[in-house]
């Protein structure tokens, strides 16, 4: 058995990614391959007892149907829902979104419904309880979700995607779900630097450890990720113990330096996990089948953009990377200055309020990009200034 807050590997041996096929996502298909899936990684015995209630965590960003690949497809939750419900496992689901009330975004991603027929409530991700993590990186405290923290288990079933801040988002990052609400945004708010903000999300994956982690990647999102990009086939589903393992087989799909990432290579050195191919056995079906090289991301270090920081405000802003808005798109919403955690927001309306869209202050923005996470119109992308693609190309 696999438990919480337990290394699941022994030192000197491989970690193990299962990779299956998974063309479409017709529920039968999907609910084979994930029966596969769970049965190479040595079946439900390996992550739960029949006394236990485990914690399903889906990605449930925002609440967009299925067919935008924003969210944890609805097919997936089921089909490892009925894995671990035929078993006699007690299941619960939840997930803090990015927006919004839990159990409408599970409603509109189409999650509730499937969670309705098989008796799977969904939980308390609201409210919080703080918790002390002596073997911390950055975070000796934190606040979680109390479902996460009252569960016997998690099974974290993550969505393939690019991410504006981090590059990738996939089985450390979906961890950051656990955090309730709002408390999110202070979290970007104190932990301005991009490998701070990295060493929490290794902190909340290694405090919470959950049990067994499993990616949709059927249909995946490439481009302007983790809401605004586009969906993109890539045909599998990938399942391990070893989240940061995970991770690089998503990066080795879509040709992509795992070291760019920067929770990955934070999670190695810190124990979480391994991002060296050598230390990972991919298991199933053959991964070079799957490889995409026309995969949309930015293929450079995600840490390098951050190195100009600390430098004055006009210096900074030719150089790093900023959010910026394409007015043909933005219907004066308010999604992006509701998301800005800065006080004083780095983008707002001006004084003529909510008549004219909202426009950036980039002296007071501190680049977490949360604003353009959100956006529903997909109006918000992230651009280099041409002399920072010379830098830091």
């Amino acid at each position: 058995m696999i438990m919480k807050n337990s290394p699941d590997s022994k030192k000197n041996m491989k970690s193990r990614v299962v990779l299956v096929e998974c063309p479409e996502y017709t529920q039968e298909t999907v609910s084979r391959a994930v029966q596969k899936g769970i049965d190479l990684m040595g079946g439900v015995g390996q992550f739960a007892r029949k006394n236990e209630t485990l914690l399903l965590k889906p990605n449930l960003l925002a609440g967009e149907s299925p067919e935008k690949s924003v969210t944890t497809h609805p097919t997936v939750f089921k089909a490892v829902g009925e894995v671990f419900k035929n078993q006699g496992i007690r299941l619960v689901y939840g997930d803090s979104p990015g927006i919004g009330n839990p159990e409408k975004v599970a409603r509109k991603s189409g999650l509730k419904a499937m969670a309705d027929e098989l008796n799977i409530p969904l939980t308390d991700f609201k409210t919080g309880r703080k918790v002390t993590y002596a073997r911390a990186l950055v975070a000796r405290h934190l606040t979680l979700a109390r479902a996460a923290l009252d569960a016997h288990g998690i099974i974290s079933i993550s969505k393939m995607k690019t991410h504006a801040l981090t590059g990738i988002t996939g089985a450390v990052k979906n961890s950051f779900g656990c955090v309730p609400g709002f408390l999110k945004e202070e979290f970007h708010l104190k932990m301005k630097d991009i490998n701070l903000f990295c060493s929490l999300l290794v902190d909340i994956t290694a405090y919470l450890r959950p049990r067994l982690h499993i990616m949709d990647g059927i249909v995946a999102m490439e481009g302007n990720g983790p809401r605004s990009g586009d969906p993109k086939n890539m045909n599998v589903l990938l399942f391990s113990t070893d989240p940061v393992a995970l991770d690089s087989v998503f990066c080795q799909l879509i040709d992509f330096n795992p070291l760019y990432v920067p929770y990955l290579k934070i999670g190695q050195e810190s124990g979480l996990g391994t991002c060296n191919p050598t230390e990972i056995e991919v298991s199933g079906d053959d991964l070079k089948k799957f490889i995409r090289t026309d995969f949309k991301i930015k293929r450079r270090p995600i840490q390098k953009l951050t190195l100009a920081q600390n430098l004055p405000h006009f210096i900074k802003n030719i150089i790093i990377s900023r959010p910026m808005i394409d007015y043909r798109l933005c219907t004066n919403c308010g999604s992006c200055v509701l998301q800005c955690p800065i006080p004083e927001k780095a983008v707002n309306w001006k004084t003529g309020g909510k008549k004219e869209k909202p426009r950036y202050d980039y002296s007071r923005c501190i680049r977490c990009y949360c604003c353009q996470e959100i956006c529903p119109e997909k109006a918000i992308s992230v651009k280099t200034p041409f002399l920072g693609k010379m830098i830091f190309r």
